[in-house]
């Protein structure tokens, strides 16, 4: 029933200009980091180790953004999925290295987890008639676990394929030339995990990009999208050159390295609320206790 009544409201959202939208998601996003006290404290504490040099104040000013700007893209799910076509083109500008979305060639997105991401996805099918995959995790209500698959295959050829699921329908897509949206910068546990540096933490992190990339010769971009005042920008970058090598522990280091210049450029943007590094190496303690 919850997730239901959700879905109706962010129903009638859609029809509110961004601007009110957008203040809501403010002063949402500001109780939410006065009230949610574990998930503050996962997110200072994910600063600190990631940005020990900056200073506390610096540190809980990130992380209030943070709050404010999951809340805020939160709501806009609403219009992005929902409102017509025209108010999304006008909202979400795409552009950077478009070039690279052109043609036949197998094409691997990497697109990290900032608040922007679905905004960006969206973006994407608007402006390319290709094949383009997506994984996605299944969430506990199904309600919004339809509505969130409606949404992001909304516009394009899109097909959204489940994390548990054989792999083999992305790389048949790869192969024939389509493109893969991926999100493997989360913890998901050890399995199959490597451990390589994120902020010099090591972190446990899926080789899914280079192993994906080796099996459908697909070449690396990256996309990351912000939050700006008039919607989003989501920014292509050139193909990672030499990319992936015969090293997928390298390749897999190397993606955190490029992750951590596209979120230093807006620390507030990036999704800290999450338990990065809950996963440890053999022998280390937990870094949130």
């Amino acid at each position: 029933m919850t997730g239901r009544l959700g879905v109706w409201f962010m129903r009638v959202l859609a029809r509110l200009p961004l601007p009110v939208l957008r203040g809501m998601g403010w002063f949402i996003g500001r109780v939410l980091y006065a009230l949610a006290v574990p998930r503050r404290r996962v997110a200072l504490r994910n600063l600190a180790l990631c940005y020990p040099q900056a200073s506390a104040r610096q540190r809980r000013q990130w992380a209030r953004e943070t709050f404010v700007l999951f809340c805020q893209s939160w709501l806009d799910r609403s219009w992005l999925w929902l409102a017509p076509a025209d108010v999304v083109l006008r909202r979400v500008q795409l552009q950077g290295a478009l070039e690279e979305l052109q043609g036949d060639a197998p094409c691997i997105i990497f697109a990290p987890h900032f608040y922007g991401m679905d905004a960006g996805g969206s973006a994407l099918t608007l402006h390319t008639s290709r094949a383009f995959t997506s994984i996605f995790s299944t969430h506990p209500s199904p309600a919004v676990d339809a509505w969130l698959r409606a949404g992001r295959q909304r516009f394009g050829n899109v097909r959204m394929l489940n994390r548990s699921g054989s792999v083999k329908p992305i790389i048949e897509n790869l192969r024939r030339g389509g493109l893969l949206y991926l999100l493997p910068d989360m913890d998901f546990g050890r399995n199959d995990s490597l451990f390589v540096p994120f902020y010099g933490v090591a972190a446990a992190t899926l080789p899914s990009l280079p192993r994906f990339a080796r099996l459908g010769r697909a070449k690396v971009i990256a996309m990351v999208t912000r939050l700006t005042r008039a919607g989003y920008c989501a920014e292509i970058t050139p193909a990672w050159p030499d990319y992936p090598s015969a090293d997928a522990e390298a390749d897999t280091a190397q993606m955190n390295a490029r992750l951590q210049t596209y979120i230093d450029a807006a620390p507030g943007q990036y999704y800290w609320v999450h338990k990065r590094f809950k996963t440890r190496p053999e022998g280390e303690p937990p870094v949130y206790s």
